[in-house]
């Protein structure tokens, strides 16, 4: 591979990397047209009517690969019960171990990659014995548990549960050094810019101190913006990768918010990012290719290879 991706010709410099992912959206809550053929070329939509998330994946916006849990699975009354923005179909009520394999069940049957788990300590919450059936079934069934853990002890819950990944990074209270070193199988998802703005200067702060203390103690975080949850923007958020970057650098930041090489492929004519400014620079001026990574004919960074590991 050429030195940092460029060219050979001096003259020009033209760096290929995957596309962006982005793995923490809501669908059902933004214009979906907005994301066609442009810089972000994944997403997980992370609870909704499964029936409409498997309409949107089967003819998704130009260009997008569109990747979907189903519904939050939850107590009876637990979050998101209630709220104006769910559809009572993206919300499924467990009250017993026992149906946490059915469950489970129609997950798989409607294609859902992952099962979602809402676990939100201002409303009825899961037993215990429900959680940890509700994580037996979806491993013996090849699906990563993926939970929205709020309030406190609710991520020590799901750490402890045997979650795969957190759809936040823990943001209402501070984390303990040992908490988070049981937690470094995991992976935890951004969404930190949702905490960005008035009145949440301590949330944030928080939130990338836990991230940080996580990343040191070797889990891996990656790029997720809770599209759909409020302003948020339809494509690249900017300021969710400026506050990545407070968290991560070089190849450990591309990792988190770009795709693997047998993705679909970018282009830019600037050499590979090193900061988020860098990062944010370089997908404003990237375009798409035909085809994958691996088919491109100009030099590629892969930015999963390994032995690229910065983080700070």
């Amino acid at each position: 591979m050429p030195d940092g991706g460029r060219a050979a010709s001096d003259s020009v410099s033209e760096t290929i990397l995957p596309g962006v992912v982005d793995h923490h959206v809501h669908l059902g809550l933004v214009d979906r047209a907005l994301l066609a053929d442009g810089p972000v070329t994944e997403v997980h939509d992370l609870g909704w009517d499964p029936r409409e998330s498997t309409a949107w994946a089967a003819a998704p916006p130009s260009g997008v690969r569109v990747r979907y849990a189903g519904p939050f699975h939850t107590a009876p009354g637990g979050y998101p019960t209630g709220r104006s923005w769910a559809p009572a179909a993206a919300v499924r009520h467990l009250a017993s171990p026992r149906a946490a394999a059915k469950a489970v069940a129609d997950v798989a049957a409607v294609g859902g990659f992952a099962v979602k788990v809402a676990l939100h300590a201002g409303m009825p919450l899961l037993h215990d014995d429900v959680l940890r059936a509700l994580v037996a079934e979806a491993h013996s069934a090849g699906l990563p548990v993926l939970v929205h853990a709020e309030g406190a002890g609710q991520a020590e819950r799901a750490i402890d549960a045997g979650a795969d990944t957190l759809v936040h990074v823990p943001w209402t209270n501070a984390l303990s050094d040992a908490v988070i070193a049981r937690a470094t199988h995991m992976t935890w998802i951004s969404t930190f810019a949702i905490h960005d703005g008035l009145g949440r200067p301590v949330a944030l702060e928080r939130v990338l101190d836990n991230a940080r203390r996580f990343v040191a103690a070797g889990g891996t975080l990656a790029y997720g913006t809770d599209m759909g949850n409020g302003p948020t923007p339809v494509g690249v958020n900017e300021r969710e990768i400026e506050l990545l970057g407070r968290v991560l650098e070089g190849a450990a930041l591309l990792r988190a918010v770009l795709g693997s090489p047998d993705g679909p492929a970018l282009t830019a004519p600037l050499p590979v990012p090193g900061t988020a400014a860098d990062l944010i620079t370089w997908l404003r001026a990237a375009h798409r290719l035909q085809g994958l990574v691996g088919d491109a004919v100009h030099p590629v960074v892969n930015v999963h290879e390994p032995g690229h590991d910065e983080s700070s």
